[in-house]
């Protein structure tokens, strides 16, 4: 058995959720797996915070956060905004049991990069995890399916995307990264980055996941397979 922290090259996750026996739960499958490993707990978005600034002078910030949304002192979206805004290479994972539109949004606005219910079994979590470090964005189909339905920017918007940006688009739809876009099309990263930007702009989306559902829905991606991300 490893230590705590686990060996070099394992992802680092820090679990954050105000039922103890929620992270006991997480924890106990994700030391099962054998390129994950639980570097700390917090049971509120505050004591994550600490968690966080406390491992990150040893180097041993976590690459992804499971981030409960509904949590006393601190919640959930606040705290991904914060560690977004303090440390935006970290990932985070929204896990609730709450399917509600106003919360799914507030957390990708806030940069949540995947959004998991808490009946998700162990290898819908690890790819979640798994997807995020990778840049990518793993949702429920549940919430997949309420953002889709959602989303209102007019199919005449598909219009005022250029051919490039409608590749870049096709390819976020993929789940790529700004540098997998930019290797794909043998373009700067910074390049990638302005598309994607304008994409948003253009449809009045405020993140990747939407850009990419908005895609799908509109014909210009193929869904994506289950378990692709």
């Amino acid at each position: 058995m490893t230590g705590p922290l686990g060996p070099p090259g394992q992802l680092r996750v820090l679990l954050v959720d105000d039922h103890a026996i929620v992270r006991a739960g997480v924890r106990g499958y994700l030391e099962l797996i054998s390129d994950i490993s639980v570097v700390g707990e917090a049971r509120n978005g505050e004591q994550a915070l600490d968690r966080i600034a406390v491992l990150e002078p040893a180097g041993l910030s976590p690459d992804v956060v499971l981030m409960d949304l509904v949590m006393p002192e601190m919640d959930g979206i606040e705290a991904t905004r914060r560690i977004k805004e303090r440390w935006p290479d970290i990932e985070i994972v929204a896990i609730t049991s709450f399917l509600e539109e106003a919360k799914v949004r507030s957390a990708l606005e806030a940069g949540a990069g995947g959004y998991l219910l808490k009946d998700a079994d162990a290898d819908q979590v690890a790819a979640a995890i798994r997807g995020a470090a990778a840049g990518q964005c793993h949702l429920d189909p549940a919430v997949g399916k309420l953002l889709a339905d959602s989303l209102r920017a007019p199919p005449s918007a598909a219009a005022t995307l250029t051919q490039r940006e409608r590749e870049v688009l096709a390819l976020v739809a993929s789940g790529a990264t700004n540098r997998q876009i930019a290797n794909r099309l043998a373009i700067a990263e910074r390049t990638a980055r302005t598309h994607v930007s304008s994409i948003l702009a253009k449809l009045g989306l405020v993140s990747r996941t939407q850009a990419a559902l908005w895609a799908v829905q509109h014909g210009l991606a193929a869904p994506a397979r289950p378990g692709s991300s």
